[in-house]
């Protein structure tokens, strides 16, 4: 167990803990690596031995140091066995209570067979769960820490069950079931087994491109199983989940599930950022400039 995290490290702190290599930046003219380290409280700037370059991003090292305008190790070791969640973001709620309502809600609301059973080929499938409990909800803009994929999908679920009953909408369990999956290419998407960053694929395709191929795999197994009808909703509720082109929709929503889908997933990103934009910020004032919601906010 970590016994001192990035947060509480003061200038003049002599320390012997490990981290997480973040970034790797350059090699000095003594050939020591300088680098981004840390752990889920943050990340500090470091310089260390490496000559013959053999640490690499997300690689543990436990190490023995000095903090001075930046943090100055004398010597370190891998280490082979360690908690992710010591070193990256994680969601506070455990992920099995947050797997517990996705399951709830999905008994509750999916009768038809077609439904149950398009979930039940992903949500049956131990290797996809594994990844999906783990995953993230993206590196930077919201949800963005393990098991942040996981917490996502129920908030977009439970609102779009409330939007589908308060609007009487025709196709409600093709709704509910399109927010459940709606983000699922977000597994091959991101890489979360150490600092998040794009994966190949994640940068050619994008989640949404990778969904419907998922989904295509599913439908392919059980031909039977899908009209027409079904499999295009189903592809039109993730296709058109960003709601514009200019937000990476290929397509806009043309369809009341897609609409449903689409508000409701937007609603949770602004709304999951604005949590972390308050935090630790005091009632009455300002915060920085955000990205996300293209402006400050006032606490």
């Amino acid at each position: 167990m970590k016994n001192l995290y990035a947060k509480d490290i003061k200038s003049g702190d002599k320390v012997n803990t490990s981290f997480m290599i973040m970034k790797k930046l350059y090699k000095d003219n003594e050939n020591n690596t300088i680098a981004y380290i840390g752990d889920n409280s943050g990340d500090i700037k470091a310089i260390m031995p490496d000559k013959g370059d053999h640490i690499k991003v997300g690689d543990v090292i436990q190490c023995e140091a000095s903090m001075e305008s930046i943090l100055n190790i004398a010597s370190f070791k891998k280490v082979e066995h360690f908690l992710i969640e010591e070193y990256l973001p994680t969601i506070k709620t455990p992920v099995e209570d947050i797997m517990k309502e996705i399951n709830k809600i999905s008994e509750e609301e999916f009768k038809r067979e077609d439904v149950k059973a398009l979930n039940d080929y992903f949500f049956n499938d131990k290797s996809f769960l594994e990844k999906f409990e783990k995953g993230i909800g993206g590196v930077s803009m919201h949800h963005n820490y393990l098991g942040g994929l996981a917490e996502h999908t129920l908030n977009v679920m439970y609102l779009s069950k409330v939007f589908s009953y308060r609007y009487n909408c025709r196709n409600k369990e093709i709704a509910i079931l399109g927010a459940k999956l709606h983000d699922i290419g977000k597994i091959y998407e991101y890489n979360f087994d150490g600092p998040f960053s794009y994966t190949l694929r994640g940068e050619m395709e994008g989640h949404i491109v990778i969904g419907v191929t998922m989904l295509e795999e599913a439908f392919k197994a059980n031909p039977e199983m899908y009209n027409e009808d079904f499999r295009e909703r189903m592809k039109g509720c993730i296709v058109q989940h960003h709601g514009k082109v200019e937000f990476g929709s290929p397509k806009k929503p043309s369809m009341e599930e897609s609409h449903i889908v689409h508000y409701a997933d937007y609603v949770d990103a602004t709304f999951n950022k604005i949590s972390q934009i308050k935090e630790g910020l005091e009632p009455g004032t300002w915060s920085q400039y955000d990205r996300r919601i293209d402006g400050k906010l006032y606490i």
